[in-house]
């Protein structure tokens, strides 16, 4: 499996909203991402659904600040 398919698999999940931001921000940005905003991307796709939405609504603060900064893409993409 190619290092894109398995990201799409993990960026696949149980809610549709989270599905559509994660898979669109895969497409469209993440190979152009410097490496550390791809590896603060794929740890986004460790945590569980509820913590990556309650951070993606701003009810939780990012871990580091390459997450912060997909969290402001996924937010202004989100509407």
């Amino acid at each position: 499996m190619s290092e894109m398919n398995r990201l799409r698999w993990r960026a696949r999940r149980g809610m549709l909203e989270l599905d559509i931001l994660l898979l669109n921000f895969l497409d469209t940005h993440y190979v152009s991402l410097p490496i550390g905003l791809q590896t603060a991307f794929e740890a986004l796709l460790e945590l569980e659904d509820s913590a990556l939405w309650d951070m993606i609504q701003a009810r939780q603060p990012a871990h580091t600040i390459e997450q912060a900064q997909i969290m402001e893409w996924l937010r202004k993409n989100e509407q």
